[in-house]
């Protein structure tokens, strides 16, 4: 079990991850008695730093260089060592408050918007997760007559998705039969998410409803459209040469990896899905992350949602050097802000 740091060692670490986040370049024992503005020589931080080393939290990547953090001494930086940075300049904060300026009321083009301000305020790789429609739960359905022929059915979850479908009315169906079908609907389905209303459930209401099946054939066609459309992944990017832009990727094997990784819709919303908590902002570092392919990166997430339901998660994906609390600060900000933008 590794030793408790003391407060020297401490504001050494703090001082190492800050300038090697700020600078990309190992940091010696000079800068750290700059910095530190302690009293102690060069040469007791070279000691200390010594120690930080064998202890896990520093390694040294040539032996005439200073130190730089291992993924260890991140972690113990985020949870220990961080300050909070809860400002945004009026720049950064006029940007994320740009995503719904425009009244934007599709929820797809919000989280495409919010993907792009995103990755321009962190200057990191943005990744947020679709809505999840089929985790929304069953609100109500309508059947709507337009005319002698038609009618539309409108399916409504509880979280605002809106799903409609113009059917043909083959014979006539007074208003209270029509009103007698919905309600039986709504009464069955109430509740259920969307991907709970399974094709055994959707024959058992037509065999429930086998006299009114022939005018109500494509009312249930929707609900089984429903089912295969919302299958279809979707994890939408913002920034992804930003990543590619750090020091720490000029590696032509990891611009290929991280190129293919991007192109990896469905491993992408794994990682989201994996990375996010419905509760607070979760930070994996390096080999934190299960997907061999950021085992050199850091990965914050959090989740947005309508009306206190989550819908999906939001990432800022970086080098394991990324600024930490100021990426927590922006991305507590956008999720609020998104929330506000989707509940509205």
């Amino acid at each position: 079990m590794t030793a408790p740091l003391n407060e020297r060692k401490k504001n050494i670490l703090r001082a190492v991850v800050l300038n090697y986040i700020k600078t990309a370049e190992p940091v010696g024992s000079r800068t750290v008695t700059r910095t530190c503005r302690t009293g102690l020589s060069p040469a007791t931080i070279r000691n200390e730093m010594a120690d930080l080393e064998e202890m896990g939290y520093l390694t040294q990547p040539h032996t005439s260089a200073g130190r730089i953090p291992s993924q260890k001494g991140y972690r113990y930086y985020v949870d220990n060592l961080m300050d909070p940075d809860e400002s945004c300049n009026d720049d950064e904060s006029a940007l994320i408050s740009s995503v719904n300026s425009e009244k934007m009321r599709e929820i797809e083009q919000i989280i495409v918007s919010s993907a792009k301000v995103l990755s321009s305020v962190t200057n990191q790789t943005c990744l947020i997760m679709g809505p999840q429609f089929k985790k929304s739960a069953f609100h109500q359905i309508r059947i709507l007559p337009l005319d002698e022929k038609r009618g539309l059915v409108v399916l409504i979850t509880d979280t605002g998705f809106i799903k409609n479908k113009v059917i043909d009315l083959q014979q006539n169906l007074s208003p209270g039969e029509l009103q007698q079908v919905v309600s039986y609907l709504n009464h069955k389905l109430c509740g259920l998410t969307i991907d709970q209303v399974t094709t055994s459930l959707i024959n058992e209401l037509k065999r429930d409803l086998f006299r009114r099946l022939e005018i109500l054939e494509q009312a249930f066609i929707l609900l089984e459209e429903s089912l295969k459309e919302e299958k279809q992944i979707r994890v939408f990017l913002g920034g992804t040469t930003n990543i590619l832009n750090q020091p720490e990727f000029k590696d032509v094997d990891k611009i290929r990896r991280m190129l293919n990784l991007f192109e990896q819709e469905a491993l992408l919303f794994k990682i989201l899905e994996d990375s996010s908590s419905e509760d607070d902002i979760v930070i994996r570092i390096g080999a934190e992350n299960e997907v061999a392919d950021i085992q050199e990166c850091a990965l914050v997430t959090g989740t947005y949602k309508i009306h206190d339901k989550t819908l999906g998660a939001v990432g800022v994906l970086g080098p394991t050097r990324m600024d930490y609390s100021r990426v927590i600060s922006v991305l507590r900000r956008m999720v609020d802000h998104l929330n506000s933008c989707l509940s509205s």
